[in-house]
């Protein structure tokens, strides 16, 4: 499965974000309607600066997201190797992301369990390194994006 790659624009409705980065004002809205071409179908397009696009991607995108859900697939396997079976474990995995991701960014009404809120409290200082928000400081992103390019 590894070698499968992801098509842009054919599963799902998806958001878009741009930045203009070099080149006249008024070529911002032709490589909008292009990306929105290639990521079809668009329901929002957001505009931001090049500034922000850089604390989007990579360090919101890649740093934050991408490590935490290798580290997610990673404790999904230490569970596979405790005994329970791996499709078992994915599904009860990802149907909880899909939960908890909901309530988390507000996209349906709800709040967690004392249990849950409980767990959240005494993994999160386990899991995450007190000043892992330093990711998000200029000289890291500049370093970061110095590193992957």
């Amino acid at each position: 499965m590894r070698d499968r790659c992801v098509v842009p624009g054919v599963a799902a409705k998806q958001h878009i974000v741009s930045a203009l980065m070099q080149g006249p004002e008024e070529a911002y809205a032709l490589g909008e309607e292009i990306a929105k071409v290639i990521w079809a179908p668009v329901m929002r397009s957001h505009r931001v600066t090049v500034e922000q696009m850089a604390v989007l991607e990579p360090r919101l995108s890649e740093t934050v997201c991408a490590s935490l859900l290798v580290v997610m697939r990673e404790a999904m396997d230490e569970v596979v190797k405790k005994g329970v079976p791996k499709e078992a474990a994915r599904d009860f995995l990802l149907g909880h992301m899909n939960v908890l991701s909901a309530v988390i960014f507000e996209e349906t009404p709800g709040v967690f369990s004392d249990a849950c809120n409980k767990a959240i409290e005494f993994g999160k200082p386990v899991l995450m390194r007190d000043d892992w928000k330093r990711v998000f400081d200029w000289d890291e992103i500049t370093d970061s994006i110095r590193r992957i390019t």
